[in-house]
């Protein structure tokens, strides 16, 4: 007599299944992990990205992943999700794609089938042209999977470049972030860290055996060593929801993907009123310092400016802001710092900033109040004419409205890196307090009539007339009016209605190009 088999479990028991088998994904490396991960003041994987999405739009993908390995007792571990949260979910409405590290899984290590997951999520981004916020919190890659978890790493640094240019891609750095882990964020747009994260290639230790160096974690790889030193990283967030916070703000500014324009938040049509305070903060006395981001926030709506690495090359200023409703990126020289001058660092991460605002639609504002190019030994090794250059290359190449305003000093050859007309500028509007000419007029004299100066009877007086008539005649925005290198010349208290109606009059802009696979930039 043949047994009859029992019968298949019910729907109702395979629903108990399927929630006991969910509740120990969710998990992660256990109540005892996740407890200590939160006693540290930290999120957990899963809480990160439900405090980043929308409430009620996150639908995992990948939750029953497994590891294939089955090397030095893998094939017994026990790893849920892999140690990785993925999935789409929406923030401001708006679909996005999103991984998160779990550190409580085996210290958030990167495996092959993690990183499959991730790379997973970032060509789901590419084929819906939505954007691609990765939240890093691992101890590096799976050593336990030797060659297995480095390809895993591969597939995600080829998926990073081919989402760049393509959509946003953020990278919230929240905790740990070592060796090859760290290149998958610098491939990124932008960069979030936490003050209690570390993003370094080789450790303290390491670095200690190897060059004899002591330097602590927070020396090395710390955010502020990031920002202020390395220039690696664009935001600094106090914990991990000032950094998810900081993430959804830059998403409100941008577009979707390449193919789209920047949301527009507020009123496009708002009527805009003359700023008599604006016409308060520049000094005429060009040698007098004064804080750009004042006149930013007067021109902007509500004053609400993301500023881009703040910390970083801090004699320019580059950030995310609106004009009646549009997203502008905004250009700024600092003459509170370093007078405003053009350097290294600076020039690099201008045209960083130029670069992404052109991939993604976004028009830009240039304020201009520069003295030139930074001299010096240091800076002419230290390769300032080839980094100087991206300037100059970014703006040119870029294809998006770009209006330029000139504060006060335009001088030499950081005048025309700084977007002027002969760089492809759409408008450029000039304060009467601007001063447009290859050098200030003390310089210019003492070049173009140092005889004159030497044999005259009073040769200061002589000196200083001649420094007046120069002024007058080169060092004024009447001079690059008359050549049509200025459009208008405007009362600063206009300038936000000036700027703002320009943007609406090439917000239709297009501009053909020759067909090329693309240019080759100073690197």
């Amino acid at each position: 007599m043949v047994a009859t088999p029992p019968p298949p479990p019910s729907m109702e028991e395979r629903l108990e299944q399927l929630a006991e088998a969910r509740h120990k994904v969710e998990l992660g490396g256990g109540e005892e992990k996740l407890q200590k991960h939160r006693d540290k003041g930290k999120l957990t994987a899963r809480e990160r990205v439900a405090a980043l999405v929308d409430e009620g739009t996150f639908q995992e993908v990948g939750a029953f992943a497994k590891n294939r390995t089955t090397h030095f007792g893998m094939d017994k571990a026990d790893l849920p999700a892999d140690g990785v949260v993925t999935g789409s979910g929406a923030v401001f409405g708006r679909p996005i794609h999103v991984a998160s590290q779990d550190f409580t899984v085996m210290g958030g290590s990167a495996g092959e089938r993690q990183s499959q997951k991730v790379a997973a999520m970032m060509q789901a981004s590419a084929t819906t042209g939505t954007p691609f916020v990765f939240i890093n919190d691992s101890g590096g890659a799976r050593v336990q999977e030797g060659i297995d978890s480095l390809s895993g790493y591969g597939q995600v640094f080829y998926q990073n470049v081919m989402l760049s240019g393509l959509v946003p891609q953020i990278s919230i750095i929240a905790g740990p972030c070592a060796g090859g882990a760290a290149y998958s964020p610098a491939l990124t747009d932008f960069i979030i860290q936490t003050r209690a994260a570390k993003m370094f290639i080789t450790g303290p230790g390491v670095i200690k055996s190897v060059t004899g160096e002591d330097v602590t974690a927070d020396q090395l790889g710390g955010a502020d060593a990031h920002m202020a030193k390395a220039g690696n990283i664009h935001f600094v967030a106090d914990d991990d929801e000032q950094a998810i916070l900081i993430a959804q703000k830059l998403l409100s500014f941008l577009p979707q993907n390449n193919t789209e324009e920047p949301p527009i938040v507020g009123d496009a049509d708002e009527i805009v009123e003359p700023d008599v305070k604006m016409r308060d903060i520049v000094p005429a006395e060009g040698k007098k310092g004064y804080d750009v981001r004042d006149v930013i926030e007067r021109l902007v709506d509500h004053g609400d400016f993301l500023e881009v690495q703040a910390g970083y090359a801090q004699n320019l200023v580059v950030g995310f802001a609106r004009i009646t409703g549009r997203t502008v990126g905004v250009i700024a020289n600092q003459p509170a710092v370093m007078s405003g001058v053009l350097d290294i660092n600076s020039s690099d991460k201008g045209s960083q900033f130029i670069r992404f605002c052109n991939a993604f639609n976004i028009p830009l504002l240039t304020l201009v109040d520069v003295p030139g190019f930074m001299p010096g030994v240091a800076q002419e090794h230290g390769g300032i004419i080839r980094h100087g250059a991206k300037m100059l290359y970014a703006y040119s190449a870029a294809s998006v409205p770009k209006v330029t305003v000139v504060l006060r000093k335009a001088y030499g050859g950081a005048y025309l890196a700084m977007c002027s007309k002969d760089l492809g500028a759409d408008r450029v509007f000039a304060w009467p307090t601007a001063e447009i000419a290859v050098m200030g007029a003390e310089g210019a004299v003492n070049v173009v009539f140092k005889r004159e100066i030497d044999n005259a009877e009073d040769p200061e007086s002589r000196r200083n007339e001649l420094i007046t008539e120069y002024r007058e005649t080169f060092s004024t925005p009447y001079m690059a009016a008359s050549r049509g290198l200025v459009d208008d010349i405007i009362d600063p208290a206009e300038t936000r209605l000036k700027v703002a109606y320009a943007l609406e009059v090439l917000a239709n802009k297009r501009v053909a190009r020759p067909h090329k696979k693309h240019g080759l930039g100073p690197v």
